[in-house]
């Protein structure tokens, strides 16, 4: 808080980043909230026989939100993988990362950090089928990389280091980047992977699929269980949550702080005010008394005995109001005659 009442430039900057944090993280936590409670509220639905007789006499022939859990099969064709023998999926994912160690000028430290250089996702469709190999019902899953919490198994995973030379050494040095390697990795869903799906559910002519919703739900495909993913978006609101109470009342304080001390300069200013109002008085019924014209008196005349010159600057109020004896016959502790504030040190002041 600054001399004038303001709050300083590093309170203003708490309380502005701690309520737009708040803001983000409230945001964040009633999104998630809205999603769990969604998640909650989805009907579960069987990959049976009857699934299509079910979705023919539910209006629109759709359930907006449904959860279904079923075994990944592939419609036609299917994926190999490019390291792994006999591994067949549904959707492959390459990724290749740079890894390097980096310098930071601020820290004086080396972190490491990855960086994608290039990464592809092929896809084939695919459905769920029932866990009942005798069931011939199947659920064409549509837009799967739409789908939120989608992890995919990881089949392959190498690192290549980077050959180092002694030149190589000094110009990383002077760069301050020092390349660790390549890391390759192949990610995917496997043709026989138990799926948990998310969405629209719906009977298209003769074909059941799987869709992202069109009323704004988050579409989810993931080969967790129900009861992990509902648990997970659980724990992400409780967390976002949390954030937004501590900054929230980091924020609260922070204005607390500065609306009490500006209530405490407040308050001061008055009591200054009011000591000044009557110092005033005093001084005018104290020139009643000595029978002094107001217009005979200098404006640098000492305020105690109205004759001799002020010689003294009192701090910390910084106040020039009185001479020498009248500063030495003030009472302890010494208290500045105008403003009341207790007098730390004086400085004499010389008038040229």
């Amino acid at each position: 808080m600054e001399s004038n009442g303001k709050p300083s430039v590093a309170e203003m900057v708490v309380l502005a980043t701690s309520s737009a944090l708040t803001a983000v993280f409230y945001s964040i936590y009633r999104s998630r909230a809205k999603t769990a409670t969604r998640l909650k509220e989805a009907k579960k639905v069987s990959i049976d026989q009857n699934l299509k007789a079910i979705l023919s006499e539910t209006p629109g022939r759709c359930v907006p939100y449904a959860v279904i859990e079923g075994l990944v099969r592939s419609v036609k064709d299917t994926l190999n993988s490019q390291f792994v023998d006999d591994c067949k999926g549904v959707i492959e994912r390459l990724t290749l990362k740079e890894e390097k160690m980096v310098w930071n000028r601020t820290t004086h430290l080396w972190n490491s950090t990855e960086k994608v250089i290039h990464q592809r996702t092929n896809t084939v469709p695919f459905v769920l089928g029932s866990y009942d190999e005798n069931i011939s019902t199947a659920v064409r899953v549509v837009r799967p990389l739409d789908a939120a919490e989608l992890d995919l198994e990881t089949t392959y995973e190498n690192f290549h280091p980077t050959s180092q030379s002694l030149f190589n050494f000094i110009s990383q040095f002077i760069s301050g980047e020092q390349p660790k390697g390549i890391h390759e990795m192949e990610e995917m869903l496997r043709v026989g992977d138990s799926v948990t799906g998310v969405g629209e559910l719906v009977l298209d002519n003769d074909l059941i699929k799987l869709q992202p919703p069109k009323q704004g739900f988050c579409y989810f495909l993931t080969r967790q269980n129900y009861e992990f993913l509902l648990r997970k978006q659980v724990n992400a609101g409780r967390v976002w949550r949390i954030l937004s109470f501590v900054f929230g009342l980091a924020a609260c304080s922070t204005l607390l702080y500065i609306l009490w001390k500006w209530y405490v300069h407040y308050r001061g200013s008055r009591k200054r005010r009011r000591d000044m109002e009557e110092f005033k008085e005093q001084q005018k019924r104290l020139m009643r008394e000595l029978q002094i014209q107001e217009s005979s008196v200098r404006a640098t005349s000492c305020v105690v005995c109205l004759s001799r010159e002020r010689s003294f600057v009192f701090l910390e109020c910084g106040h020039v109001c009185a001479c020498a004896p009248c500063y030495k016959a003030l009472p302890e502790p010494k208290k500045c005659p105008i403003c009341r504030v207790t007098i730390d040190r004086v400085v004499p002041l010389y008038n040229s």
